[in-house]
């Protein structure tokens, strides 16, 4: 029985970077041997162990065959026959299938070093083809290392934009597009997910509502991408800037969905607002998208083009900021408004993150006075139930009216 380090943890080591997970193969052995040394089996389809004292992950050596649609059809085999060549052989990149001796000698029989060196990320075998979840996984990749300077290999985007074209790629369930999604959202340069994606005509069957932004014109004064697809993918870079937080990055992606001609050129200006979030919630219904960042996505598609033209405000808009402050909860959610704010500032700033976005501490400054405003001193004239509400509305109304004085 051999034992070898494979995968991410001798990948990222390759690249500096430091390793939390570790998952390692057995060659040459048999179920039954592991659980007489403790191990406890956790794999179902395939034998994969927990280490009785380390809880890392040791799977015999196995092949897969092909056997079906979409990434579950395929029949495991594994047995003390299998060797190390052939278990790397199934895996999807060069660079993830590279395993390492207890002694630390390094077994690379696809080349992954020289990829790494070249910065390519290059799939193993032709037998790449038969999972689409692969398409994600690679784009997802190229996010993940985009700041190293790595890029897709031709040969795999080709190899890529045939499975798109299969349509497998409508086999993946919800969940397993959103944990990629989400991995992808995560990464130093989410933007990249989905450029690749575009790239090999996958946004068409995974993310249509996306895929309808590119060739329609930016309805920004700001704007200098040539449609607004390139806009939103400028607007995530510098989300991904600002801040970390995967609801705001997915908001920011989502943002401009059904608030341009994208959806329809031939409805009214009012039917186009009046549908602007259904996109938006069809595309997290399907993807099974978490409720706040959902509920983030449909505040920023409603609430951006109002925040940006708060560079300069003005009396007469008092009554719609209150409504902003209203409609976004952020008496009782100042986390979530913050959040809207970053989202707000990237979209403006996706030309220039130099620019000025003023209107972000205006807020912040003028929520923080009408929050002083309480029911207190209503109750104690007297008032009573919605007649409070009512009072204290009317007077942050007038503060605010006073501050824009």
């Amino acid at each position: 029985m051999q034992v070898y380090l494979v995968g991410g943890a001798v990948r990222d080591s390759l690249l500096g970077i430091t390793v939390y997970d570790r998952d390692y193969v057995v060659v040459g052995a048999l179920p039954e041997q592991l659980l007489q040394q403790g191990y406890q089996q956790v794999g179902k389809d395939f034998p994969v162990f927990l280490h009785p004292n380390s809880k890392n992950e040791y799977a015999l050596a196995r092949t897969e065959r092909k056997a079906g649609t979409g990434y579950t059809g395929f029949i495991c085999d594994f047995g003390p026959e299998v060797t190390l060549e052939e278990d790397l052989s199934r895996r999807d990149l060069t660079i993830n299938a590279i395993a390492q001796r207890e002694d630390g000698t390094l077994i690379d029989p696809y080349h992954g070093q020289a990829d790494i060196a070249a910065r390519r990320l290059r799939h193993v075998s032709d037998a790449f083809s038969e999972d689409p979840l692969r398409v994600l996984r690679v784009a997802r990749f190229a996010a993940r290392f985009h700041h190293l300077g790595f890029v897709v290999a031709d040969e795999t985007l080709e190899l890529m934009q045939q499975m798109a074209a299969s349509g497998e790629l409508a086999t993946l369930t919800p969940e397993r597009v959103w944990k990629e999604t989400e991995k992808a959202l995560a990464s130093p340069h989410p933007q990249v997910f989905f450029e690749v994606l575009r790239r090999v005509h996958g946004l068409t069957a995974l993310f249509p509502e996306i895929d309808a932004l590119f060739g329609v014109p930016v309805s920004k004064p700001w704007g200098t991408e040539p449609d607004a697809g390139q806009q939103t993918m400028a607007a995530l870079t510098r989300c991904a800037e600002l801040t970390d937080n995967i609801a705001a990055r997915f908001a920011v992606l989502c943002h401009a969905i059904g608030t341009t001609q994208a959806t329809t050129e031939q409805t009214t200006q009012t039917q186009r607002n009046e549908q602007g979030v259904t996109p938006i919630t069809t595309l997290c219904q399907r993807l099974k998208v978490p409720t706040e960042h959902k509920e983030l996505a449909i505040l920023i598609s409603r609430w951006h083009p109002f925040l940006h033209g708060l560079s300069r405000p003005t009396v007469a808009q008092a009554p719609r900021i209150l409504a902003l402050y209203q409609a976004t909860d952020a008496w009782r959610k100042p986390e979530r408004f913050s959040l809207l704010l970053q989202c707000a500032q990237a979209d403006m700033q996706s030309q220039k993150n130099t620019a000025p976005y003023p209107q972000g501490p205006l807020l912040w400054q003028w929520l923080g006075e009408l929050k002083t405003i309480t029911a207190g001193p209503f109750i104690a004239q007297g008032l009573k139930g919605p007649a409070i509400g009512e009072a204290i509305s009317q007077a942050r109304l007038q503060r605010l009216e006073q501050r824009l004085g």
